[in-house]
């Protein structure tokens, strides 16, 4: 199958821009509109973007799908979108607010010092939070809805997961911990 019309990348691409369009939806609802009540709304149904990914996937599985690629970043999408997701809202948030309603200028994290060491140590936490996630997704999907071909298959995330974190412990938190300005 050709990945780029595979429907379970489809709808990871549809949930990244849907995940989009929730957020400046409702981040411009209550500072370009002032409709706070729709804002709030509009945020809350982001998660239910997580739910259509796991769905979609699950049917796709279960109608015997071949698993590829895009089966095995699902769980990685999800997972970084359950732990990263809510700090990206928050970090639009904070710039909406300063440009549309008179806010605080954002914060920047420097480039170095201890401050930056312990960002990056938190998250990397948030990595093993959502590596962890798309770990049990994976299991979960593995044993309910895929047969032994394609759950031997969605198993080759694992190493992935491994070396991700591998590199992202190495070049992230140590990098920035071992540096001389840290």
């Amino acid at each position: 199958m050709n990945e780029l019309t595979n429907p379970v990348l489809l709808t990871i691409a549809g949930c990244e821009i849907g995940f989009w369009v929730l957020v400046v939806g409702g981040l411009a609802l209550r500072y370009l509109l002032r409709l706070r009540r729709a804002s709030t709304v509009t945020l809350a149904l982001v998660p239910a973007l997580d739910v259509v990914l796991v769905v979609a996937v699950a049917i796709d599985l279960h109608r015997g799908g071949e698993v590829t690629f895009a089966h095995r970043i699902a769980g990685i999408y999800l997972g970084c979108t359950v732990m990263f997701g809510p700090r990206m809202i928050r970090w639009l948030d904070e710039r909406f607010a300063h440009r549309f309603a008179g806010g605080p200028a954002p914060v920047r994290v420097p480039k170095y010092g201890p401050e930056r060491t312990r960002k990056e140590w938190a998250d990397f936490a948030r990595w093993l939070g959502a590596a962890a996630i798309a770990g049990a997704l994976t299991l979960v999907l593995s044993y309910t809805v895929a047969d032994a071909e394609q759950r031997e298959q969605l198993m080759g995330i694992f190493g992935s997961l491994g070396v991700i974190t591998m590199i992202w412990l190495l070049t992230g938190p140590v990098w920035v911990t071992g540096s001389r300005r840290s």
